[in-house]
């Protein structure tokens, strides 16, 4: 059996290693010497988490609990840890929550300093390593001797790397290849690129486009195989407990199992317009009285394509064919709403009537693209209006992995009187050459600094775009931003002139011209 201090080792290199190479060597290395039993966890712990990502348990604690000190007990190994996180995570009814801390901590007394450090960082689900998924999949490959195709192909199907690294060492480039869609295993979602307008999406679809409205709601993948059900997020979260009414649809109105379908979910006022995404969530998170929660919060169901019909794999084929099998699928109901455009005009049109119905924007799609899970690219696009405002940098945090050296994650605020009132955090938006810069800039800002996180004066304004104000308890603005990705610099505004708080809280009330309110009452 592996050591944990092996583990421990490991992660210290890698931390200390620059190049990627040589991170992806010393990673293969490691992989190649566990046990089959072992390869699953290694991974998962490599990346932070402390089961696969498609495992839905969790540890249901916050942070590794302070050590108690085991003495004379046998050395950690990699299958005590994934023991000990499993026991954790299993820990259920009353008396669970001290059940799991208390597990947890008898795991930490048996550890080494360095070792509790690296258990920590996993229970947090930060390793900064500089381990990305991507690094681990290009050492499965070095490890097992698999091309990288069949490794990101395999990952794109499985939706799991530590079912992918476990594959490959127990059957190589063989067992990789022969992976194909399958119920119940959740593929990752395919993703689109922003345009701008309709001109380049027909110059790049060659003349005719698809274009579905962009709901904003939560992206869900719904699997059947006779009567049992699944249902999936966007982050491969299973949540098939939370939403008893998409299983009876799946159940009830569709037909075609074993299938694979991707779509949408709203929450719906009781007018039927959408509910704000933060809403939503609500459903999402509920395990407990899901009965009561959906008599409140109905949810409108769209379906916008077809990954597998009667067990036959569709995402090699045309979105005109998987469209055709939804359709059958569903019985022409509950498909997103839908026109194939030849012209600009006819886009902006469609894409007024999504705005009107308090929708985010369009999708625009290539009716001969095939579905590529985890893929994002020219054959999907997505328009919407930009919403900006302007915000001032007030502290950054201290970047990891590939942006490590930088401050790169950015607080961001609206003016509040005479302050400045924090309202999200983005790390998106800029290049490497404006990462760079923008951390110079900052660090001669800096007022305070936390060994993490780095105050600094309010004078660098940046017009921020996001998708949506909520309501929010973390910030005393009680406001925050989602989706916030910088749009750019504004070096020709002074911090007096950014956005208000009030001002903000005008455009949340805003948002309700066209979205329902929670509690709203026809």
């Amino acid at each position: 059996m592996t050591g944990f201090s092996e583990f421990a080792v490991l992660c210290r290199r890698l931390e200390t290693s620059r190049g990627r190479l040589d991170k992806v060597r010393l990673v293969a290395e490691f992989l190649r010497g566990l046990e089959p039993g072992e390869v699953a966890s290694a991974v998962a712990f490599l990346t932070g988490r402390p089961f696969p990502p498609a495992d839905p348990r969790v540890l249901g604690v916050r942070a590794l609990p302070e050590p108690a000190p085991t003495p004379g007990g046998p050395p950690l190994t990699l299958g005590d840890v994934a023991e000990a996180f499993a026991a954790a995570a299993d820990a259920t009814g009353r008396g669970s929550r001290r059940a799991r801390e208390a597990r947890l901590a008898e795991l930490a007394g048996r550890a080494s300093a360095e070792e509790y450090e690296f258990l920590r960082r996993i229970v947090g689900g930060e390793m900064r390593t500089g381990v990305s998924d991507g690094l681990v999949l290009e050492a499965v490959g070095v490890a097992w001797s698999v091309d990288q195709d069949t490794v990101r192909r395999a990952a794109l199907l499985l939706g799991d790397l530590a079912a992918v690294a476990a594959l490959a060492r127990a059957g190589g480039a063989d067992a990789l290849s022969s992976v194909g869609a399958r119920p119940f295993v959740p593929l990752l979602p395919m993703l689109a690129e922003i345009a701008t307008d309709f001109d380049e999406v027909l110059r790049v679809h060659g003349g005719a486009t698809a274009l579905e409205f962009k709901y904003d709601g939560a992206r869900i993948q719904l699997h059947r195989d006779g009567e049992r059900v699944g249902v999936w997020t966007r982050r491969l979260s299973e949540v098939t407990r939370s939403l008893p009414d998409v299983v009876e649809v799946a159940r009830r109105d569709l037909t075609g199992a074993p299938f694979i379908l991707d779509g949408e979910v709203l929450a719906l006022d009781a007018t039927g317009r959408p509910l704000p995404f933060q809403e939503l969530m609500r459903r999402f998170r509920r395990v407990h009285g899901v009965e009561a929660l959906v008599r409140e919060m109905p949810l409108a169901l769209y379906f916008f394509d077809c990954l597998m019909v009667e067990g036959r794999s569709l995402i090699d084929r045309p979105y005109a064919e998987r469209w055709e099998a939804l359709a059958a699928v569903t019985g022409g109901l509950r498909l997103a709403e839908r026109v194939v455009v030849r012209s600009a005009d006819a886009g902006r049109a469609f894409l007024e009537r999504a705005l009107a119905a308090g929708h985010e924007g369009v999708m625009a799609k290539d009716p001969a693209s095939s579905y590529e899970p985890g893929g994002r690219g020219k054959r999907w696009f997505k328009l919407k209006v930009a919403r900006t405002i302007d915000c001032v940098i007030v502290a950054a945090d201290r970047g990891s992995g590939r942006r490590v050296g930088w401050l790169s994650n950015y607080h961001l605020a609206v003016r509040d009187g005479d302050g400045f009132a924090e309202v999200g955090k983005t790390f998106k938006g800029l290049t490497d050459a404006e990462f760079a810069a923008m951390t110079e800039r900052l660090r001669a800002l800096a007022v305070a600094d936390d060994g993490y996180t780095v105050g600094v004066r309010p004078e660098v304004v940046v017009e921020v775009e996001y998708n949506e104000v909520q309501r929010s308890p973390t910030y005393p603005s009680g406001l925050a931003l989602r989706f916030a990705r910088i749009a750019r610099i504004r070096e020709d505004k002074a911090p007096g002139q950014a956005t208000t708080l009030e001002e903000l809280r005008a455009l949340y009330e805003r948002q309700f011209a066209t979205k329902g309110r929670a509690g709203d009452r026809a």
